[in-house]
């Protein structure tokens, strides 16, 4: 059975370049499911079952630090492990997502192997990791 993850980020563009990556990976994927914000994310887990989610901080509607927030208020969805997708990598904003529950932070731009690391950590996946 494959990995079920939501990709959440406003661009297209960075959705497709996550989603390509993932599906070179190796990893056995399940599906993966699109959110352009935080709204649209919450809408999704509600409907299905997610094992992971690879989200943005900045987004129109509803921003990733919101989305967060919110899940940290369900007992079922805050069980999911977060990693953010951002250009923005503060000390004090990573500080402060790790404090709400983030497990991982990568910056963009990441690399494959990168992404696949994070996966393999936050799944506590067996895994051929690679070196960043």
């Amino acid at each position: 059975m494959g990995i079920n993850i939501l990709v959440v980020d406003d661009s297209q563009i960075i959705r497709g370049v996550v989603i390509k990556t993932l599906s070179l990976s190796g990893l056995e994927i399940g599906d993966i499911y699109e959110a352009s914000n935080g709204k649209e994310a919450l809408e999704i887990l509600k409907n299905n079952w997610i094992d992971l989610i690879l989200t943005d901080i900045n987004m129109p509607v509803m921003n990733g630090i919101e989305l967060i927030n919110e899940i940290s208020k369900d007992e079922l969805l805050k069980t999911i492990p977060i990693a953010i997708i951002s250009t923005e990598g503060s000390r004090k904003r990573v500080e402060d997502l790790e404090n709400k529950g983030v497990k991982a932070y990568l910056r963009k731009p990441f690399t494959p192997e990168s992404l696949k690391n994070t996966i393999i950590d936050l799944l506590k996946l067996e895994g051929d990791r690679k070196n960043d």
